[in-house]
């Protein structure tokens, strides 16, 4: 649990029968084109959480904020997802994907608070040295709030899906960064 100016924040792992219906709502959001799961349905998300779930290489978060669902992190080890043979993964590298549920009212400052303590929650692990994302080129609001937490982009890089941006972020570049 972590707070970061807004309120509070905790991660749970994601229960895909549970969750399934409440995750569809966002990640079929206009919001989440990114998420590429526009056209999916609840039977869809759930068994793509099933198979997060059964995945020793990759795990499912529920963000809470001050208790209630906000926010879905994705934890995974791209030395066997996502990014097999697109880079050359170092011991202590952890994958992330994260997306804030959309809001009927926004409040100022608060996907900026949920990608802080998503941080924050990673290096909480002390075998994490960076943390390496890949989002969509043309993402360019979440590169502006990568870079407010430390990410370095390192290239353009080829998915099967997009063309992504690698970026990573130390530790180090992350407290310089975000001052606790």
């Amino acid at each position: 649990m972590s707070t970061v100016g807004i309120g509070t924040f905790a991660f749970r792992p994601v229960d895909p029968g549970r969750d399934a219906e409440l995750l569809h709502a966002w990640v079929t959001h206009p919001k989440a084109t990114f998420w590429m799961m526009q056209d999916a349905t609840v039977g869809d998300v759930e068994r793509a959480y099933r198979e997060i779930a059964a995945d020793e290489h990759h795990h499912a978060l529920l963000g809470l904020h001050d208790g209630d669902p906000a926010f879905l992190v994705e934890r995974y080890d791209p030395a066997h997802r996502e990014l097999v043979g697109l880079y050359e993964p170092e011991p202590g590298d952890v994958g992330m994907h994260f997306l804030v549920a959309p809001a009927d009212t926004p409040v100022h400052g608060f996907t900026r608070a949920v990608i802080t303590a998503v941080m924050r929650h990673l290096f909480e692990d002390s075998a994490t040295r960076r943390v390496v994302v890949e989002p969509d080129v043309r993402n360019t609001a979440v590169h502006a709030l990568n870079e407010a937490v430390g990410f370095v982009p390192e290239r353009e890089i080829e998915k099967p899906e997009k063309k992504a941006l690698l970026s990573f972020c130390t530790r180090e570049r992350f407290e310089k960064a975000v001052p606790a």
